[in-house]
């Protein structure tokens, strides 16, 4: 092993629907580089040791957000944590919590999406098209420009106990992407929308418990954008300008 490897001991939660009832856990043992990422010692361990463990990945850059998971028990992205940020030598790799799994660590995201399609995560504007864009001060786009960055990747939905206790409650990453539309300037649908969230199964659900902010991949306020929806609710104003500071940063 050379000097700069890192021997790990990888314990990998599986699960083949053909086969196993319950889930079991199998292990592993790779030499890693410190700057391999978990998403390629995992896929090492597919290619070298275990050819039929299943996982979900795409685009190994922290875009896609595909390859989620619980690493050390907190959700992630494998593509995102570094060899050298893991604080022991034993790495253990689940499923993200709350979904059906398919097999190993691939979930079922379709209840995830269907969750996601309710809250009408799309532009609504039915007034004659301008000859240009549709125009925006600075103000007005920073307002909603840290719930634009969302990627889908179930990270803050699946850390959620209130979703693991109740799959019908819409999510973190549903009320983020109504608050991008809500909160836009140019969109006419935020009364539907907030008519859909203002249900028990939507942003009232939400216990401020703050694993989902500290789960997205993305540095989104999650919590936060949850609470703005909730005030518009309880206020009927929706502030459409960010502050000076939020233009400039």
């Amino acid at each position: 092993m050379a000097d700069d490897t890192r021997r790990l001991t990888v314990k990998i939660k599986r699960y083949d629907p053909e086969k196993d009832a319950p889930p079991r856990w199998e292990q592993f043992t790779i030499d890693a580089h410190p700057m391999d990422r978990v998403l390629d010692v995992l896929q090492n361990i597919k290619w070298q040791q275990d050819e039929t463990i299943g996982l979900r990945r795409s685009c190994a850059h922290g875009v896609c957000g595909s390859d989620a998971m619980r690493i050390n028990g907190h959700n992630a992205l494998a593509c995102k944590i570094l060899v050298k940020n893991l604080k022991a030598d034993t790495v253990t790799l689940e499923p993200i919590l709350g979904l059906p799994v398919v097999k190993d660590l691939i979930v079922d995201m379709k209840p995830f999406f269907d969750h996601y399609k309710a809250v009408m995560p799309y532009l609504v504007n039915d007034e004659p098209p301008p000859t240009t864009e549709r125009l925006q001060s600075p103000a007005e786009r920073a307002r909603f420009d840290d719930s634009t960055k969302c990627i889908l990747c179930a990270c803050c939905t699946t850390s959620c106990p209130p979703f693991w206790g109740d799959g019908k409650y819409v999510g973190p990453a549903a009320i983020v992407n109504a608050h991008r539309f809500i909160f836009d300037s140019r969109d006419r649908g935020a009364a539907e929308r907030l008519d859909i969230l203002n249900d028990a199964e939507g942003v009232w659900r939400c216990r401020t418990v703050f694993n989902c902010t500290s789960a997205c991949p993305r540095d989104i306020k999650v919590t936060e954008a949850i609470q703005e929806v909730k005030r518009v609710m309880l206020t009927g104003h929706i502030d459409l300008e960010a502050s000076a500071e939020a233009v400039e940063a």
